[in-house]
């Protein structure tokens, strides 16, 4: 049998433990998951600007969480772990959002890391504009209208940019939350007659 080598450090954490395995618990992980990728990108041995904020991130069900064991072919465990790998999800937590119809996972919209892009970069402009109109309110409360005129483009287009970015963030969380069921799918909620 062929057993892979298992690099072990022990770390003193100095009251960080609950947070840790809080957090693991969160996002469906286990501490030596988490701990790793953490120790990957302060290395710099993943593009951290390439990788969605929180990446490994899956909201905690409300119920308890349950292991379950099931039986794949290894092509079917391929595409498993290639699909949650894509997400940025663990296995269960990828499993979890397949089962829940969530569009992002299913193939019904953008790809879940395509769609946390998109609203980082428009994220990113939005700050831009932020720091813009911060920028012409002090120039303004200066008395500097000369130097105020140069952010008049940006006042013409203010009220558009701020529409389109919440436009971008609500379409983004629509699929990344999961789908409600179609009226055909819903089941009654009247007691049967008997």
């Amino acid at each position: 049998m062929n057993t892979p080598s298992h690099d072990f450090v022990t770390v003193e954490m100095r009251g960080l433990k609950a947070a840790l395995v809080a957090r693991a618990q969160a996002q469906r992980v286990s501490v030596s998951v988490l701990v790793r990728a953490a120790v990957e990108r302060e290395l710099g041995l993943v593009d951290a600007s390439a990788e969605p904020e929180g990446s490994m991130r899956a909201a905690a069900t409300a119920g308890s969480i349950v292991k379950l064991s099931i039986r794949l072919t290894s092509s079917e465990a391929e595409q498993l772990d290639a699909g949650a790998r894509r997400a940025g999800l663990s296995r269960g937590a990828f499993l979890a959002g397949l089962l829940a119809n969530v569009p992002s996972l299913t193939g019904d919209s953008a790809s879940r890391v395509d769609c946390l892009a998109a609203l980082t970069a428009s994220s990113a402009e939005l700050s831009t504009l932020s720091r813009n109109v911060h920028r012409l309110t002090a120039l303004l409360r200066q008395g500097e209208v000369g130097p105020a005129q140069q952010y008049r483009r940006l006042l013409d287009t203010l009220g558009n940019d701020v529409r389109a970015h919440l436009s971008l963030a609500a379409g983004v969380l629509a699929d990344l939350r999961p789908a409600r069921p179609s009226a055909g799918r819903r089941e009654s909620r009247r007691p049967a007659a008997v």
